[in-house]
């Protein structure tokens, strides 16, 4: 299958259930807010050595956040509700109490299942802490050196799909790098999903496994164009590079409708072709098969990106 020039390999991404929570976190500016993003989202890539893929969702305008300031919708994805509450009330702890200005609201009120959040951090007050119920929702004030840190009570846990994926193979590193920023900008004009490794991208695609014991995962060398001719290659000729973007989202419809974003973004003449990894369906139960996502009629439909800003 071709779309414009670049072949799509008739293959699938694998996916699997995560649970997941969304912060909506604000700051006095945007500086502070970047701040306190970074932060939040460091060392947040991948489950298999992190405690939670953590990522924004969507920058959101004063007039979408609680207190009409600059916010962001941060969305956290682990294997367990308790996994994933305790790694945010920890990340909430280290990262975004210290940083100035910084207030913490639940993303998902509505949500049944919830985890401790300023119930646990309230204790940092040492007992100068606050409460005050507000519509049914509980918050704390906890004293800070620069005023006070407000946090929610607790926060919901929703039921998530992580693992979606695509792979671009490039004649060149450049040209790949450069669609894989495409792809990456086409994301993140969708709500839902999160890309949470640097950039959004990652160069060191894994596989289950590996001849070490010690490790749950290693190096997908079928992929690795320096491998060629020495193992089974999954690369097509003469590509000379491959990335691939990994996907976490809220249900399968977000998901799919940002990798088929992310697929039109990046198609080009220098990217040769575009497959997915999996595991031959024994990984997760949610597969996302690349000529059904293009050809569905409920297909994203192309997003216009300002490519000069994204590269």
């Amino acid at each position: 299958m071709l779309f414009q020039s670049t072949q799509i390999i008739d293959t699938f991404a694998e996916a699997f259930r995560l649970r997941f929570v969304r912060l909506i976190v604000t700051a006095h500016n945007d500086h502070w807010l970047d701040a306190a993003v970074r932060a939040a989202s460091g060392y947040g890539t991948s489950v298999i050595g992190c405690d939670a893929e953590i990522g924004v969702e969507q920058f959101l305008e004063r007039s979408q956040t609680p207190d009409g300031r600059p916010g962001v919708s941060l969305l956290g994805f682990g294997f367990s509700a308790e996994g994933i509450g305790k790694a945010i009330a920890n990340r909430t702890a280290q990262c975004l109490l210290t940083c100035p200005t910084v207030s913490v609201f639940d993303g998902l009120p509505t949500a049944t299942e919830r985890a401790p959040l300023g119930s646990h951090i309230r204790f940092f007050g040492d007992g100068f802490e606050k409460t005050k119920v507000v519509d049914g929702r509980r918050y704390w004030r906890v004293p800070v050196m620069e005023g006070e840190f407000l946090v929610e009570e607790s926060i919901g846990v929703e039921k998530g799909v992580g693992g979606g994926n695509f792979i671009l193979q490039g004649r060149s590193l450049e040209s790949t790098l450069w669609a894989a920023q495409r792809a990456v900008a086409a994301i993140s004009l969708l709500s839902g999903t999160i890309t949470p490794f640097p950039g959004g991208v990652v160069r060191s695609g894994s596989k289950v496994g590996s001849r070490y014991q010690a490790l749950r995962a290693s190096t997908n060398e079928a992929f690795c164009p320096s491998l060629v001719g020495r193992t089974e290659t999954s690369l097509v000729d003469g590509a000379a590079c491959a990335l691939e973007i990994v996907l976490d989202g809220c249900d399968e419809e977000a998901v799919a409708a940002s990798m088929v974003a992310g697929i039109r973004a990046a198609v080009a003449p220098e990217i040769l072709a575009i497959s997915a990894g999996n595991y031959g369906g024994k990984l997760g139960k949610f597969h996302f098969h690349l000529h059904q996502l293009l050809c569905a009629p409920s297909a994203a439909p192309s997003i216009p990106i300002d490519y000069e800003s994204a590269n």
